[in-house]
């Protein structure tokens, strides 16, 4: 017969309870948010510990396709849950579940206009909730989590969301909050340069959403405060940063078609080996072979050395330039170690099977894909040595 108690935690404002047997334990959260007067649920299944991945950048900045490039590597296809809310911004593959940050706003598009307050600021985000809900997701428990539709601009009814392998938590704060960023089992931070940002925006907000050229210039303008203030500086904690920069193979161009992108790998880091460019801990400099590798002008540049950042020790590795054809990049990946691929030329195979995707003929794609493999190695590694805790605390 189950055995039920009920009791309350003033600290999280919230009501639990809680019920048992021998085979089984539920445990059901309801906590009612004050702002909006809603209330979500959330259900323990403690079947499996999830490894938890963080990724920050600013609107724009290619969080959605490096999310496919990571699900891929994994396997399957992410796609929406499952007869939910179409305009869900989560995504499920067969490994990952992806989750976008922007559902933690306290505050709606006409909430913030009214407060005057932009997205970015943390007075629009629901920081405990966000804590709470990713605690419970890495303890392996199924949460009921809030949706901000980005179509409407308003708060949706929340949706349940299962405890994966791996979680990723992407958006523009999850190495914001200190308790949030002591749950993350790794980091990543895409930071585009002004210039690149300005360029990209264009592309997709003129393009793709007709929006003016003023208003975007007026859009950069009005968050860049904020954003310096609260979302570059998260970059100082994360353990990957790939960084995209105008090209230096061009004097003064503007355009930004071709980029210079930097893969910058915090030493030290527990499963994660940074990768490196023919000889580990070196100063190097390497234009490929024009006969193995096909680049119209200005041509490839690779770099890679030891560095600091933020008081770090990091290795560098720098791409600049672009290919021409990718089923040619399997000369540059021979040249690279320590990739944590699981069989020769992976990493061609990888961006080949994606070469419609935003980035695939330049750094930012082959760093993404990179960073894909690094995360999977590290998450084999996680959970292999758990497993070895466990099987040593039994005997």
């Amino acid at each position: 017969m189950a055995v039920s108690t009920i009791y309350s935690t003033q600290a999280l404002n919230s009501t639990h309870f809680l019920t048992s047997s021998s085979s089984s334990k539920q445990v059901f959260l309801y906590r009612r948010q004050p702002q909006t007067n809603r209330r979500f649920n959330t259900l323990i299944t403690c079947s499996q510990e999830t490894i938890v991945i963080g990724l920050a950048a600013d609107s724009g900045c290619g969080k959605s396709t490096f999310m496919r490039r990571l699900t891929s590597v994994f396997g399957g296809a992410a796609k929406p849950p499952k007869g939910g809310n179409p305009d869900s911004n989560t995504l499920i593959s067969d490994t990952t579940t992806v989750i976008c940050l922007d559902d933690y706003h306290s505050l709606d598009r006409y909430g913030r206009k009214e407060q005057k307050v932009t997205a970015l600021d943390p007075r629009a985000n629901d920081f405990d909730l966000m804590y709470e809900q990713v605690k419970a997701l890495k303890s392996g428990v199924a949460v009921e989590k809030p949706i901000y539709n980005h179509v409407t601009g308003l708060l949706d009814a929340p949706e349940l969301i299962q405890p994966p392998k791996i979680l990723v938590i992407e958006g523009l704060h999850p190495m914001f909050d200190e308790r949030v960023r002591d749950l993350l089992d790794f980091s990543i931070y895409l930071d585009i340069s002004n210039e690149v940002k300005f360029a990209w925006k264009i592309q997709r907000d003129m393009a793709e959403r007709g929006h003016s050229l003023e208003s975007i210039k007026a859009s950069i303008e009005a968050r860049k405060p904020d954003f310096d203030a609260f979302i570059d500086p998260q970059k100082q904690y994360a353990d990957a940063v790939i960084e995209v920069l105008p090209t230096q193979l061009i004097p003064d161009d503007n355009e930004g078609k071709v980029l210079r992108v930097r893969l910058i790998m915090k030493e030290g880091v527990k499963y994660f080996s940074p990768v490196y460019l023919f000889d580990e801990g070196s100063t190097i400099s390497w234009i490929p072979c024009g006969r193995k590798l096909t680049c119209s002008y200005p041509g490839i540049k690779f770099n890679y050395e030891p560095d600091s950042y933020f008081d770090h020790e990091v290795s560098v590795l720098e791409m600049d330039g672009q290919f021409d054809r990718l089923d040619e990049l399997i000369y540059v990946e021979s040249h690279l170690s320590n990739l944590s691929t699981k069989f020769y030329g992976e990493v061609t195979q990888q961006m080949l099977k994606h070469a419609d995707f935003p980035g695939s003929n330049n750094g930012t794609g082959l760093f993404q894909t990179i960073v894909g493999l690094k995360i999977r190695d590290l998450y084999e590694q996680l959970i292999a040595n758990k497993a070895t805790a466990r099987a040593e605390a039994k005997a």
